[in-house]
């Protein structure tokens, strides 16, 4: 029979030691010394916080799903599908009035929700910038009549609030600027063709040294620390150009880490877009998926995934050892959807019970146990298929659509952390423990108080579920802990 000490030491990714902590002094818009980072004390407030929320907001924000009066093609990536040219697509700038706009509504939110950072485009793959931008007049500073800075109070409710304020940013996709070739999925594919029709005289260098260096310069002195630059589409971005963009970041701030996008495998993490399984990645990894159908803002868009789709993915990934980004998009008035709101606070009711199987667990020796037993889906979100998602990349969910009972684990400590999802029967039965020659010390239901009913056989664990112990999503959480 394995030890407890040796159940936790074959777990996958073993827990870190205690927090480095990092003073923060701002002078002349440069990071202080933080002296030298190793990769684990730059990680370690990331791989331990789990869970994120992902904001897509623009001027397809503004258009909210339509172009001319009728449903737009592309979702927020419609300025690309619809064809439309610069000088056409700026006027939308006119409908950023964000006249409801209230940045600590969603930074509490997000934190009710029990989300632990907060990653907003300041500038998606249309090229507008949503900060301040000294560098490049097309911002939302100079052509909206919001007519100011909304990442300004916003990282200021993150600070607040112990948010990790956090930037996306597209970097090898701007459809504004004359010198962004693309190579997805075939040469000119992802660029502006229309505005611009010279594929072949875009010169890469040309944007990434006039725009990308300065706003990311901008991003990472205008607002205090931040958390991650997510980047996106690194397309033709050369290594010795990575390496540069790395090595600004780590000169602006050190504590600054990176996704994968970054390009040339330069990133500190890898993304997964739309899907949950990673198999066993090498690496710290994030799945980054919609709430409904569409990353911004679409009047149209009504398939939101149900609170237990959206916990069950989390638990998904976070039993392979990764962060869930759950995405949403505000309105131009500054608003988060109802429904959103609605599902997050669902969401953050749950966490507030199993929220310590979720943070800074890690893998157990067996991620999963599979039950033979299902109930149709209701999430409600639409996918496509593989082949559909490589010829577009404005909507391509392919997250799970079925409800099916079985159970995940974790580990943390000196314990294991079994979720039982989408569970309708009163006894949980776990053969894992017995498979592996594992004894059970002790069994506890979070969020119920009183002791439960449970008793180890030769071949399983059974654990009878009170009937008080109700749940308003039915994914249930044990903590075991181990026999030594």
């Amino acid at each position: 029979m394995l030890s407890r000490r040796d159940a936790v030491r074959l777990g996958i990714g073993v827990a870190l030691g205690a927090r480095t902590g990092f003073a923060w002094r701002n002078r002349g818009g440069l990071a202080s010394s933080l002296g030298n980072l190793t990769e684990d004390e730059r990680m370690r407030w990331w791989e331990e916080a789990r869970f994120g929320l992902f904001l897509h907001w623009g001027l397809y924000s503004v258009a909210a799903g339509d172009w001319n009066g009728r449903p737009a093609k592309g979702a927020e990536h419609f300025m690309l599908y619809e064809r439309i040219p610069n000088k056409e697509y700026a006027k939308l700038a006119a409908g950023l009035t964000l006249s409801e706009y209230d940045p600590e509504q969603w930074v509490i939110a997000a934190k009710q929700a029990g989300m632990k950072y907060l990653v907003i485009t300041a500038k998606h793959h249309e090229g507008f910038a949503m900060f301040d931008s000294p560098s490049n007049a097309y911002n939302i500073v100079t052509c909206s009549p919001y007519g100011k800075d909304p990442m300004k109070p916003l990282a200021k409710a993150c600070h607040k609030h112990g948010m990790k304020m956090c930037f996306y940013y597209s970097l090898g996709r701007d459809w504004q600027d004359p010198d962004v070739p693309t190579n997805w999925p075939v040469k000119g594919g992802r660029s502006n063709t229309w505005d611009y029709p010279n594929e072949d005289g875009k010169v890469f260098s040309k944007y990434f040294r006039r725009k990308v260096l300065p706003q990311v310069s901008e991003l990472l002195t205008q607002y205090g620390p931040v958390g991650v630059m997510w980047f996106d589409t690194p397309e033709t971005i050369s290594r010795d150009e990575s390496i540069e963009l790395k090595a600004l970041i780590r000169k602006l701030q050190p504590a600054c880490i990176i996704d994968s996008r970054i390009g040339n495998d330069q990133g500190d993490f890898t993304v997964a877009e739309q899907h949950l399984d990673r198999g066993t990645p090498s690496g710290p990894w994030e799945a980054c998926m919609t709430m409904s159908k569409n990353w911004g803002y679409n009047k149209h868009d009504q398939n939101y995934k149900t609170p237990e789709v959206l916990v069950r993915d989390l638990i998904e990934v976070v039993s392979a050892g990764g962060n869930l980004l759950l995405d949403t998009g505000p309105t131009a008035q500054g608003t988060l959807t109802p429904k959103a709101l609605e599902d997050m606070k669902r969401i953050g009711a749950w966490m507030a019970e199993n929220g310590e199987a979720i943070y800074g667990t890690h893998p157990w020796i067996v991620r999963t146990e599979e039950i033979v037993s299902m109930k149709p889906a209701t999430s409600g979100a639409a996918i496509t298929t593989s082949s559909e998602a490589a010829a577009k990349d404005a909507v391509n969910d392919a997250t799970p659509t079925q409800l099916l009972s079985d159970l995940r684990f974790v580990a943390k400590g000196e314990d294991v952390f079994v979720f039982a999802r989408s569970w309708h029967q009163p006894t949980v039965t776990v053969k894992t423990f017995a498979a592996h020659g594992i004894g059970v010390k002790s069994v506890e239901l979070l969020g119920y108080k009183k002791p439960v009913l449970w008793m180890q056989e030769k071949d399983q664990l059974k654990v009878e579920l009170p009937k008080d112990a109700a749940a308003s999503i039915p994914v249930l959480t044990l903590r075991v802990t181990l026999r030594s």
